[in-house]
């Protein structure tokens, strides 16, 4: 990576006003001007763009839905690193020299191992479990945080316009070019809807959900089942 700028990161956001800021302080903090910082936001009805906007480098006001916002993001990054991180998910202490490794190691994809910011043991599991899941079959999910080599990414035309796993649509289109960079440094992210929804019920949710996908379930219908009330 050159001297000067290394990479984008692209963080889409839909009612992030509580915590947008302090999000962008951090990454700021962080990473200095070495990444850009590229936030999209999907219509928010907050003042997430207001409280966004002086914290990153560019705020794109982008159509609704996670695909749209990060292939949006990507189509005004300067980085040859695209990295999609989600607005309640931080960053590893090592993550500059882990995008280093990742570029020797010649790969077009890659995601972090993830960890759950709550302590209680059935966390620590599910995160281990997800973490060894995605290792063993080269799918990831947005919460282990992508990040695709430009080339590799306009290769693979982006992420598809699907209301619902686009992460998993996009992790299974690029293993059949080649299984991903797996980095073994974590990323922190929330636990709100493990917490909010109770944490079998939301794991007998996310599973239903794969199972209903992988057997040829639309994403528009998982999406009515993902988010009942919208």
């Amino acid at each position: 990576m050159s001297s000067a700028l290394q990479g984008s990161i692209i963080i889409p956001v839909l009612n992030e006003a509580a915590t947008i800021a302090e999000q962008l302080r951090r990454l700021r903090e962080q990473l200095g001007t070495r990444w850009e910082l590229i936030v999209v936001d999907g219509g928010s009805s907050d003042a997430t763009a207001a409280r966004a906007s002086p914290h990153c480098d560019h705020l794109v006001q982008g159509p609704a839905g996670r695909s749209r916002q990060m292939n949006a993001g990507a189509a005004v990054a300067a980085g040859q690193v695209l990295v999609f991180l989600h607005a309640d998910t931080r960053l590893p202490a090592d993550f500059e020299q882990q995008m280093q490794t990742f570029l020797n190691a010649e790969k077009g994809w890659g995601r972090f191992d993830v960890q759950l910011d709550d302590n209680h043991p059935m966390l620590r599991i599910i995160g281990g479990m997800m973490n060894l899941r995605s290792r063993l079959t080269g799918i990831a999910t947005g919460d282990q945080t992508f990040f695709v080599r430009r080339e590799f990414f306009k290769e693979l035309q982006g992420f598809r316009d699907i209301p619902l796993m686009e992460d998993v649509d996009f992790s299974r289109r690029a293993c059949r070019l080649q299984r991903p960079f797996c980095s073994r440094s974590r990323v922190i992210t929330s636990a709100r809807k493990w917490q909010r929804n109770g944490i079998f019920r939301t794991m007998a949710l996310m599973w239903w959900i794969r199972l209903a996908y992988f057997v040829g379930v639309s994403p528009a219908t998982l999406h009515r089942w993902y988010y009942p009330s919208r």
